[in-house]
């Protein structure tokens, strides 16, 4: 994996200085597995202000000590017509590495922040106090000095860096770990927990978002489960980022599972609990906890967006509290309406915002949707987009296929699902009339000089003809001299123009709906 040559330049900025400097974190578990990091961070002896001082654009913003340092990208190079080469003329862009000084933690009163920082002396120190084995490995690159240009702080560097070896420090045998697809804590689980309490959901997130095959070593795991009910101590924003990390992964549905069977999601979600091991009714083959995870499973699968996913999980939220009787006949009424209150007191909790959460709440309230084709008519969806929003049709489609797929069918989408979409998209779709053109009635009458009348409707039925032929044609100028000119046309000649353009309209609509209906398989 190359690393970027900013990252470089940094490295090797530090050291010139006479410091050590070492590229860490999740970067370099990326590196070392071949995926592409997002974030590149370096672990130096230096301390904040020495840092500062090595690079014109870093600030400092936390007690930690890092060091936020912006280097301007190089620019790409290319090549003029006489094969000269150029820079290519771009904005200035910037990466971001965050730069951190050797440190050691001491004592997390509230589970999540050190309530004392020193300064380490050694890499090796460093790293001991990380979360998980494949996040405390180091990186040193090693070589010949580059060359830099432009060393004047006032100026970006450009770079002509040497070939660099690299030297691995890997004091907890992550790079094993790594291999062997585990997610284990460093040194004693139990500590690490108890010193930042997000740790419990970051190992289950990175179980689940680093790949297939990826599991917690046994001694992480019992502590996690030991030290669940550390959780409450984390706020509820840093709980529902994490858990957004676990929903849009491709494996969101075993996340979610997993920090059930961890103890932890009754501190995130109790309420999906409620529904573990209560069976439904002879539409359903899966207990209600099952149905959401698998709703959930097929939403991830397809790539659906974060409204929906959040909406497959929780649509049915509401059916534990709201069920009657047992077996095949078991009924769940109103559980649509208890569930759009009950999503809303969980995200809110979980400080969503109202925009987020008045979408998602909208998509379990009108989940239940009834449709049938040929006896729910146009008035009826019209009303059910007015309710839902035209915006959010789509996404409320999305959510019934994730529904029925977790309910054990074999079609995500049968006939009557692809005809009301056909007919979403119909009544959404601007009709082809008069009112697409640049000129009105007004401007017929006022031309003319005559009164409202058949004469009116005529011309700009003829003039929707020129514009649908030839959409160009739909220009105020060309459209007035038009009405100039068909004024002096004969009432009969008037009236066989606007009938031809009316025909062609309709002829249009007809294709056009036909188009549509092609589209999603109507016959």
């Amino acid at each position: 994996m190359e690393i970027p040559k900013e990252v470089k330049f940094v490295i090797e900025r530090l050291k010139e200085a006479g410091f050590e400097a070492y590229i860490v974190g999740g970067c370099v578990r990326d590196i070392l597995r071949g995926v592409k990091p997002q974030d590149w961070d370096v672990a130096t002896n230096a301390k904040p202000e020495e840092i500062g001082k090595l690079f014109l654009r870093s600030f400092t913003d936390n007690k930690f000590g890092t060091v936020k340092v912006l280097i301007q990208k190089s620019k790409r190079k290319m090549e003029n017509e006489n094969g000269k080469p150029k820079e290519e003329k771009t904005k200035k862009e910037y990466m971001e590495i965050e730069v951190t000084p050797f440190r050691i933690e001491a004592k997390y009163t509230d589970k999540r922040h050190p309530d004392e920082i020193h300064w380490a002396e050694t890499i090796e120190e460093d790293l001991a106090r990380r979360d998980f084995t494949v996040n405390a490995i180091a990186i040193d690159l090693e070589g010949r000095k580059s060359t830099v240009e432009g060393r004047q702080r006032e100026k970006p560097p450009t770079f002509n860096l040497q070939p660099i070896t690299y030297r691995v420090i890997d004091p907890f045998e992550g790079q094993k770990d790594l291999k062997n697809k585990v997610i284990r804590a460093v040194g004693k689980p139990e500590e690490r927990f108890e010193e930042d309490a997000l740790r419990l959901m970051r190992a289950i997130r990175f179980a689940i978002t680093l790949g297939k095959g990826w599991k917690i070593e046994s001694k992480t795991k019992k502590a996690i489960q030991k030290k669940a009910g550390l959780l409450e101590f984390i706020s509820k924003e840093r709980i529902r980022d994490e858990l957004m990390k676990i929903i849009m992964s491709e494996r969101a549905a075993e996340g979610i599972e997993l920090l059930r069977r961890l103890g932890l999601l009754r501190y995130i979600i109790p309420e999906l609990e409620e529904g573990y091991k209560v069976t439904q009714n002879k539409h359903h083959i899966y207990d209600c906890y099952e149905h959401s995870l698998l709703s959930l499973k097929y939403a991830a699968q397809r790539g659906f967006n974060k409204y929906v996913r959040l909406a497959a999980l929780l649509h049915d939220i509401a059916k534990p509290r709201v069920k009657k009787g047992e077996g095949p006949n078991a009924t769940f009424y109103g559980h649509e309406v208890l569930g759009a209150k009950m999503t809303a007191q969980i995200l809110h909790r979980l400080r969503f915002s109202k925009k987020e959460i008045e979408k998602i709440a909208k998509l379990v309230r009108y989940h239940l949707f009834y449709y049938n084709v040929g006896e729910v008519g146009e008035s009826s969806v019209r009303r059910l987009m007015r309710k839902v929003g035209p915006e959010n049709m789509e996404e409320l489609l999305q959510v019934r296929q994730a529904d029925r797929i977790g309910s054990g069918v074999p079609k995500a989408e049968p006939y009557k699902l692809r005809h009301l979409r056909y007919l979403i998209e119909k009544l959404a779709r601007d009709p082809i009339s008069v009112k697409m053109l640049k000129v009105s009635g007004n401007d017929v009458m006022a031309i003319l000089d005559i009164q409202p009348g058949p004469k009116v409707g005529q011309i700009l039925d003829i003039l929707l003809g020129y514009v649908l032929e030839d959409p160009k044609k739909n220009e105020r100028e060309f459209l007035l001299k038009e009405i100039r000119r068909l004024g002096q046309l004969s009432e009969k000649n008037l009236a066989e123009l606007a009938q031809k353009a009316k025909k062609k309209r309709n002829q249009l609509e007809m294709k056009r709906d036909e188009m549509t209906k092609r589209k999603y398989w109507i016959t």
